[in-house]
C-alpha cells in the first residue's frame, strides 16, 4: 500500500504553508516518494475514526500499509530514516540531524507558538498589551542564540537535512510578526529552504487545495 497523509480540509493559514502536513509533504517530496491525502473537516477531527488514527484529534497522520503515526517530528523522522536523503550516512553527523530536530520542535518552537496565541487568539484579552512583548522577548532571546549557527553556513550541520527542514518549517510561522525579519541570517536561511524544488512542491500542493476550497465557498 501506498502513504496516506491527512490534512485540513479548509487550512485555517488559507494555504500559507503553516498548517503541519506541509512539514510531512516536504519531506516526502524530498525523498521523491508519492503520496496521497485524505481531507479531514475540522468536525471530522473530532470523531472517533479520526481519533483512532490520531488520539488528541490534530493533523497530520501517516499511514503505510500497518503502520499509522501521528505527529511531525516522529513522522518526518520516520520518513527521513526509512528513505534516506534527509540524514546523513555517517552516524555521528546522523545523530546531530536529528538532534536538530528536536531542537526546532523542544526549543525553538514552544515560544513562536505563544506568541502566536498572544498575537491572535489572546487579542481581546486585558493582560494582551503586558505580555506581548515578554512572550517577543523570550523568542528574540532563542533566535539570537541560533543565529551564529547560521553565521557562515547555508545549514545547520553541513548539508540540508531533516533539521533543518524542521527548523525552517518553524520558523516560518514568525514571518507575519516581523521578528524574522530582524536577524537577516536566520530570514535568509528560511529564504533557502523555501527556495528548495521540494519544498515549492508541496507549498503548492497545499496551496492549491485551499484554492480550489475557496472557490468551491
Amino acid at each position: 500500500m501506498g502513504i496516506i497523509i491527512t490534512a485540513f480540509e479548509r487550512s485555517p493559514d488559507g494555504g500559507k504553508g503553516l498548517a503541519r502536513d506541509t512539514r510531512v509533504r516536504w519531506a516526502l517530496e524530498e525523498v521523491e516518494q508519492p503520496y496521497k491525502v485524505r481531507f479531514v473537516s475540522f468536525q471530522a477531527m473530532k470523531e472517533p475514526a479520526h481519533l483512532a488514527v490520531h488520539p488528541f484529534g490534530q493533523i497530520p497522520t501517516y499511514e503505510e500499509g500497518e503502520l499509522t503515526l501521528f505527529e511531525t517530528g516522529a513522522i518526518v523522522l520516520h520518513i527521513a530514516t526509512r528513505f534516506g536523503g534527509l540524514l546523513p550516512d555517517v552516524e555521528h553527523a546522523r545523530a546531530r540531524a536529528i538532534t536538530w530536530m528536536f531542537a526546532a520542535l523542544n526549543t525553538i518552537e514552544p515560544p513562536i507558538l505563544d506568541l502566536t496565541t498572544a498575537r491572535i487568539h489572546e487579542g481581546d484579552k486585558p493582560w494582551r498589551d503586558e505580555r506581548l512583548p515578554l512572550v517577543a522577548d523570550r523568542v528574540r532571546a532563542r533566535l539570537t542564540q541560533l543565529s551564529p549557527r547560521l553565521a557562515d553556513a547555508e545549514w545547520l550541520d553541513g548539508a540540508f537535512s531533516a533539521g533543518d527542514l524542521m527548523m525552517v518549517s518553524v520558523l516560518l510561522r514568525l514571518r507575519a510578526s516581523g521578528i524574522l525579519d530582524e536577524y537577516p541570517g536566520l530570514a535568509d536561511y528560511v529564504a533557502r529552504g523555501e527556495a528548495r524544488p521540494a519544498y515549492q512542491r508541496a507549498f503548492a500542493a497545499q496551496l492549491a487545495v485551499n484554492r480550489a476550497q475557496a472557490v468551491a465557498g
